[in-house]
C-alpha cells in the first residue's frame, strides 16, 4: 500500500561569522511518491483544496507554475542522471491553501532502489526559485557519510552573499530523516539543518500539527521575517536583490 510519511520535525538554523544568531523550531514535511497515487487521509489532498494538500504546481518549476515530477525526471535526464526508480518529494504541505517551502528535496533512486540523486529546491521569499543538484561524481549512492557540494549562485537571504558554496548531507531512512546544509563564504555563512521521525500521515497527526503549529506556511514566513528583523537590529548588512540565476538548476 503507497503511503504519506508525515515528519513533524526540527529544522536548525546557526550564523557563522561576526554577527552570530541562531534558532530551532518544529516544522511539517510530508514525504510521498508523487507518481503514484498513494493512500490519503481525508484531511489531505493531492492538486486540489484540503486543510492540508500538496500541489505539483508548488514544485518543480517557478513558484506556482511547477510541473511536478516531469520536471525532476527532465532535469536527471539532462544531467546524465540514471535514476529510473522511485521519485519521492520531501516538501512541506500547504495549509488552508497557503505554502512557502524555503527547500523541498526530491529523492531519485535507481533501478535497486538506493537513492542517487538529490534535487534541492531552493526558494526566497521573494518570489524567486533555483535548484541545486546533489550527486556524486561517479553517480553512485549517496550515503549518509556523503559530503556533496554545490556552488551558492542564488540569492536566498539579504544578509547572505552570493558567493561560496554549500556541502549538503542526506540521511534518509525508513523510520527518520536527516539533512544538513553547511554553507560557506569567507568568514562566514551559516549551516542549516532538518531532521525528524518519519511516520504515515494521518488525520490525528494533522491536527495536532495545525494546533501546535498553526497557519502552516504563514508561520514559517513569519519566523523568516522575525529573524531577519533580528540581524537587522544587530548589525548585519542588507543586500539588494540581485537578478536570479538564467538557468533554474545547477551543481
Amino acid at each position: 500500500m503507497i503511503t504519506v510519511d508525515h515528519i513533524a520535525g526540527h529544522t536548525y538554523h546557526g550564523r557563522k561569522g561576526a554577527v552570530e544568531n541562531a534558532f530551532r523550531y518544529s516544522i511539517d514535511y510530508v514525504l510521498l511518491d508523487p507518481e503514484n497515487q498513494p493512500r490519503l487521509p481525508f484531511l489531505f489532498r493531492r492538486n486540489s483544496a484540503g486543510l492540508t494538500s500538496l500541489h505539483d504546481r508548488d514544485h518543480g518549476g517557478p513558484p506556482k507554475q511547477g510541473r511536478g515530477a516531469v520536471w525532476a525526471r527532465e532535469v536527471l535526464a539532462a544531467h546524465d542522471v540514471a535514476a529510473p526508480g522511485k521519485l519521492l518529494l520531501l516538501a512541506q504541505p500547504r495549509m488552508l491553501g497557503h505554502v512557502f517551502n524555503p527547500v523541498s528535496f526530491w529523492l531519485c533512486h535507481d533501478a535497486a532502489g538506493q537513492m542517487v540523486a538529490v534535487i534541492s529546491e531552493v526558494s526566497n521569499t521573494f518570489g524567486d526559485r533555483h535548484s541545486y543538484l546533489c550527486v556524486k561524481a561517479d553517480h553512485a549512492p549517496i550515503r549518509a557519510e556523503d559530503r556533496l557540494s554545490a556552488t551558492k549562485i542564488f540569492h536566498v537571504s539579504p544578509f547572505q552573499p552570493v558567493e561560496g558554496g554549500y556541502v549538503f548531507r542526506f540521511d534518509i531512512r525508513e523510520e527518520r530523516i536527516g539533512i544538513w546544509i553547511d554553507y560557506t563564504a569567507g568568514n562566514g555563512g551559516l549551516v542549516a539543518t532538518l531532521t525528524g521521525a518519519r511516520r504515515p500521515l494521518t488525520n490525528r497527526g494533522i491536527l495536532r500539527a495545525a494546533v501546535r503549529r498553526p497557519f502552516g506556511a504563514r508561520r514559517v514566513l513569519a519566523l523568516i521575517h522575525w529573524q531577519a528583523l533580528k540581524l537587522w537590529w544587530k548589525g548585519a548588512g542588507y543586500r539588494a536583490r540581485p537578478e536570479p540565476p538564467v538557468t533554474d538548476v545547477s551543481q
